[in-house]
């Protein structure tokens, strides 16, 4: 009887947890100005939607040692503040700068992108992962191109 109870128990459990999991309803956090404590919940249909000009940039070829700085401009086409919290590079010689401020719905704004080739050789292909508040909210970026032996 015991088994029976225990087992039962489990299977409420196990369903009650698939039951949370699956949940239709998503929403996005905003962080309200610096303070990540108080967050407010926005409905997906009005979030913000990040639509960047360009989001493969192609340099070229370059020689080993020369700096690469790119703009990739975008827009916010949704319905609420888009704030961006978060850019990072696959490596340490790609440096991505977010802009400080929320982009305000219809507002356009850019990640400034500087890559060193300084001991890079061959095709490159920098990927950079910008997280927002956005729907979806990561997004990414490409630096691409060739660096060549120096001279």
């Amino acid at each position: 009887m015991k088994k029976v109870f225990l087992m039962a128990i489990a299977v409420l459990t196990f369903a009650s947890c698939r039951n949370a999991n699956n949940s239709n309803e998503t929403s996005t956090l905003v962080s309200v100005g610096n303070d990540t404590t108080a967050q407010a919940q926005i409905a997906p249909g009005d979030a913000p939607v990040i639509v960047f000009e360009r989001d493969v940039y192609d340099f070229g070829k370059i020689a080993q040692g020369e700096k690469v700085l790119h703009e990739f401009k975008f827009r916010n086409t949704g319905k609420s503040p888009l704030i961006i919290s978060n850019a990072t590079a696959t490596c340490g010689c790609t440096v991505p700068q977010i802009p400080g401020e929320p982009i305000l719905p219809g507002k356009e704004g850019k990640i400034n992108v500087v890559f060193n080739s300084e001991g890079k050789m061959g095709v490159q292909d920098k990927v950079v992962t910008v997280t927002s508040n956005a729907n979806p909210n990561i997004a990414t970026v490409h630096l691409v191109g060739e660096v060549l032996e120096k001279k």
